[in-house]
């Protein structure tokens, strides 16, 4: 029997690049041949994300590529979307399979059965029943790896689809985490990056109840002792979630970076409540000035939503103020976009989108102004930086401890190594 290629395109989220490399080993193992997506292949796979109208429209367009270069080529919808709106992607012309959450891990089997000509398969479930977990981390793509310890959420922001796309709260064991480093260590990677929907909430087990009693706090602990790996970052973890000890660990951690990126969406505590947010912006405020006691040189990372409903200018000047005061060093700022089946979707006072976008505009700018700030702050001082191992145009890339970006002309002895760089 002739080899089947395959193809893969993430969108969205640190937590889908780990378990698109995660599926791509799993078909390689079946004896499918990996290829670039902009290449020929028999199947090609899309794992796609939903928190943005961008990522539905990307699906699309993706797929239409796909239909000009390979219309003989299967072509198979899965992630966040799939599991949203699977009867809406079932009606894209060239769609031959759509995958749930629950079946996700189940690729292999299902491409096995796909028969060209046929309607697009529905292989989705009630989320309800999304219950199991999956490890998964990405591999030989990089030098740093992220490894998902954690899936599903069990909060209700009014703004957000994840709930009703990635089930319930559930998490790994300890133990399989620490398997799994151990696993990447020896690949030769040297930085992990521990990814999921709700990070702070690790500790449930696969069917979401807090049956290990295992906690955050004490999985980085067990981590740090994993040899080989030298560099851990936390992607994302909520205020509410962050606790004193977790970052008196980090500020004390030969392993764990300097670096914290922690969710706000809004600086005003009017907007917090309408977004169904479990803080306060003083909790927030409280949390940024305990890392930087502790850590002045720590990078902070804030996501922000402008646009949300019922968001006056004089809300928006609250959060623009507030985030211009604090010690942080950039920001990731999101357009609020009508999601289907959220609260905020019936809520009145809607934003006109083009306001939407001048506040945008102008958190980013704050953003570019904050991270500029940050940066000079470290002028003259020597910091460590993990190089990747890509050359673009004779040039190489790493970061910081600290996340600063650096870029320098490529040497091959510096490629996936610690490097001591004067700022």
């Amino acid at each position: 029997m002739q080899q089947r290629s395959v193809a893969f395109h993430t969108l969205g989220c640190k937590l889908n690049f780990s378990e698109t490399s995660t599926l791509s080993r799993m078909l390689e193992l079946e004896g499918f041949t990996k290829k670039d997506f902009d290449d020929i292949a028999d199947v090609y796979v899309i794992n796609t994300c939903s928190v943005t109208d961008n990522a539905d429209k990307e699906c699309r367009y993706l797929v239409r590529r796909i239909q000009r270069k390979a219309p003989e080529s299967f072509v198979v919808i899965t992630g966040c979307y799939a599991q949203l709106k699977p009867k809406e992607i079932s009606e894209i012309p060239g769609v031959d399979l759509v995958l749930g959450a629950a079946e996700k891990f189940n690729l292999a089997k299902h491409i096995s059965e796909l028969a060209k000509g046929d309607s697009a398969k529905i292989c989705s479930c009630d989320i309800e029943d999304v219950s199991g977990f999956t490890a998964s981390f990405s591999m030989n793509d990089r030098t740093r790896t992220f490894l998902k310890v954690q899936d599903g959420c069990d909060y209700n922001c009014s703004f957000c689809t994840i709930p009703m796309a990635r089930g319930k709260s559930r998490s790994d064991s300890i133990d399989n985490v620490v398997a799994n480093a151990n696993a990447i260590a020896a690949s030769g990677v040297k930085e992990i990056v521990l990814t999921g929907v709700n990070l702070g909430d690790f500790g449930k087990g696969p069917d979401g109840y807090k049956t290990n009693e295992e906690s955050f706090f004490e999985l980085i602990q067990a981590l740090e002792n994993v040899e080989g790996i030298e560099r851990y970052r936390i992607s994302s973890i909520e205020p509410n979630l962050l606790t004193d000890e977790i970052i008196e660990f980090v500020s004390k951690s030969k392993k764990f970076m300097p670096h914290f990126h922690i969710p706000l969406q809004s600086g005003s505590n009017k907007m917090l409540g309408l977004m169904r947010r479990r803080y306060k912006r003083e909790l927030y405020t409280e949390k940024v000035e305990k890392i930087k006691n502790l850590m002045p040189h720590c990078a902070i990372g804030v996501d922000v939503i402008v646009g949300f409903p019922g968001e006056t200018d004089e809300d928006f000047k609250e959060t623009f103020d507030f985030l211009h005061k604090l010690d942080i060093s950039y920001l990731h700022v999101f357009t609020y976009s009508e999601r289907d089946n959220t609260l905020a979707v019936d809520m009145k006072e809607i934003v006109p989108m083009q306001i939407r976008h001048e506040r945008n505009k102008s958190l980013r700018n704050l953003s570019y102004m904050k991270m500029q700030y940050f940066t000079k702050q470290h002028t003259g001082q020597t910091r460590k930086v993990l190089f990747e191992i890509f050359e673009k145009n004779g040039m190489m890339e790493g970061y910081t401890d600290n996340y600063l970006r650096i870029q320098t002309p490529y040497r091959k002895e510096w490629a996936n190594e610690v490097v001591d760089w004067n700022l």
